[in-house]
């Protein structure tokens, strides 16, 4: 032990360190988002490095070590620190990143670790790839599906289907890629430990994965960190460290599954068997423990919030910094009524959960807001809307123009279509315990919501009854705000900090027992798990 504090204080480790904040702090925050790159703290890397030590043994002799996006090498210095170098008979590290790839060279070329300079998803299907190692220590890049263009996407998911035989859905992340590809490329038997992003564990893009880890290797332990201890100082990701070997796992196989804490001393453990996970949509509902308050009652075949509402995000308008205004502005701006839509504030500034309407259907709250919404082609705005030409024509000198959104519309100022809904749903929030993480609006005027908002429609027979007794929405949003936090979250997925987040597949899963319970003519809508989502 004496020794393993002596290496991680180590001149290298220091120098490492230094070298790593230096090459940080050239890139902003945002460049290095995209690009995925969260080094792992040294004390992590030496937890994971002990943990797949105790799995291996002490005695295991030639080691071959890899890690396919090395940074720096904060998990090869925990790898010399836990298992010593005399152990480790070769040790590879691949980086694209020029400026990491150069200082992890001559950071440890005392210690025999080679350098490949590249991006590993390339080079792992070329003719020069390296040896298979067996151990694998991995912290790959947090690039979010959307940083990534379509024709990568593509390469990856056919490589990723020729090396693994898994197809792997256009919404995954960059670090399932390497997960998988770096699998293929491992020794039968190899132990790996990858640190990576906890989302995959609740969405239904991480099915792909999910079945991977239950039926294609097996899984030793899952460790998932307490989203309020945010492993990156500067990456708002909740985390989890998967530990498995490459080989089948036997048919009564068990998984470790702990929460919080460290590796050595979790908050809580369980051990679940294979098969109740290969059947469970979430995995983050393991272990069960009071901070870890992620639990579901719908099953799927009893009523759910889908059977009676359309779930559907609000809009997103591309700039409502630009396409938002005070409905005093744009009045006095004089831009034509009819192409302005009453819409709520974010949910920061919307202080009730039941909003009331004046005679034009605007809410009746200190701030009225209104959306830019026109489908006029814009000679015909020229022509007889002066005051809205004027305003538009600002959008270039702003760099509206360049948005993703805006460049996908025609015209690029007409929003997507809402109609006006009395009940929607906060997108995001926080919350623990019996406290919700999102709140229930009841909107009784004509306004939309923004994308932060998750819009409920009601349909089929919840709908043909509030049209017969429209007294009742009030008693529907009671039962809303009856939903309990637990199962909110449990539905949602987490991130770093602690801020829950819900899709409206996910929302629409949320029970509606008790709608049924009290309204019992309306039961004839639930149909089976399956039934298509807003």
């Amino acid at each position: 032990m004496n020794s393993m504090i002596a290496h991680m204080d180590s001149p290298v480790e220091v120098r490492r360190q230094a070298i790593q904040a230096d090459i940080d702090t050239r890139k902003s925050a945002a460049e290095r988002n995209r690009l995925g790159q969260f080094a792992t703290p040294n004390a992590l890397a030496v937890d994971i490095a002990r943990y797949v030590e105790s799995v291996i043994g002490r005695t295991k002799d030639n080691i071959r070590f890899a890690d396919p996006s090395i940074g720096s090498g904060s998990f090869f210095s925990a790898a010399l620190a836990v298992f010593g170098s005399k152990r480790i008979s070769s040790a590879v590290g691949v980086e694209l990143d020029p400026a990491f790839a150069d200082a992890a060279r001559n950071l440890w070329a005392d210690a025999r670790l080679e350098i490949v300079h590249g991006d590993f998803t390339r080079v792992v299907a070329s003719g020069s790839c390296p040896p298979a190692p067996n151990v694998i220590l991995a912290n790959p890049p947090y690039v979010r599906h959307h940083h990534m263009n379509r024709e990568d996407k593509e390469r990856l998911q056919g490589l990723t289907f020729k090396m693994t035989g898994v197809e792997v859905s256009g919404l995954a992340g960059l670090y399932v890629y390497f997960l998988l590809l770096a699998t293929a490329w491992m020794e039968d038997g190899g132990i790996a430990a990858w640190l990576i992003p906890s989302e995959f564990m609740d969405v239904n893009y991480g099915a792909a994965l999910k079945g991977f880890l239950a039926d294609r290797v097996t899984l030793i332990r899952a460790h998932r960190f307490d989203p309020d201890d945010v492993q990156f100082g500067d990456a708002l990701v909740s985390s989890v460290v998967l530990v498995f070997r490459k080989m089948p796992p036997a048919a009564a196989h068990v998984v470790e599954f702990t929460f919080g804490g460290t590796l050595a001393e979790p908050h809580a453990r369980d051990l679940i068997p294979r098969e109740r996970l290969r059947e469970s949509r979430k995995w983050t509902v393991y272990p069960s423990h009071a901070k870890n308050d992620r639990h579901t009652l719908s099953d799927g075949n009893g009523p759910t919030l889908g059977d009676f509402f359309r779930v559907q995000r609000g809009i997103a308008t591309g700039c409502n910094k630009f396409f938002v205004l005070d409905r005093a502005d744009a009045k006095s701006l004089g831009l034509p009524a009819k192409y302005l839509r009453p819409i709520l504030p974010g949910p920061r500034h919307l202080k009730t959960t039941r909003i009331d309407a004046d005679d034009d259907g605007y809410p009746l709250l200190d701030r009225q807001l209104c959306v830019i919404d026109c489908s006029l082609p814009e000679r015909m705005v020229e022509a007889n809307y002066p005051a809205l030409w004027e305003y538009l024509q600002t959008a270039q000198s702003l760099g509206i123009m360049d948005g993703y959104l805006i460049g996908k519309r025609s015209p690029w100022y007409k929003q997507e279509q809402r109609e006006p809904t009395p009940f929607l749903c906060t997108y995001m929030g926080r919350g623990s315990a019996d406290k919700q993480p999102f709140r229930f609006i009841w909107n009784r005027s004509k306004a939309i919501g923004t994308n932060l908002y998750l819009m409920l429609y009601p349909q089929n027979s919840l709908a043909a009854m509030l049209r017969r007794h429209p007294d009742r929405a009030e008693a529907v949003h009671a039962l809303l705000g009856q939903v309990t936090g637990h199962e909110l979250r449990g539905e949602g997925r987490v991130y770093g900090g602690g801020l829950n987040k819900i899709e409206p597949s996910e929302l629409a899963r949320i029970s509606a027992a008790s709608f049924v319970e009290l309204w019992p003519e309306i039961r004839s809508d639930v149909q089976p798990q399956g039934k298509l989502f807003g």
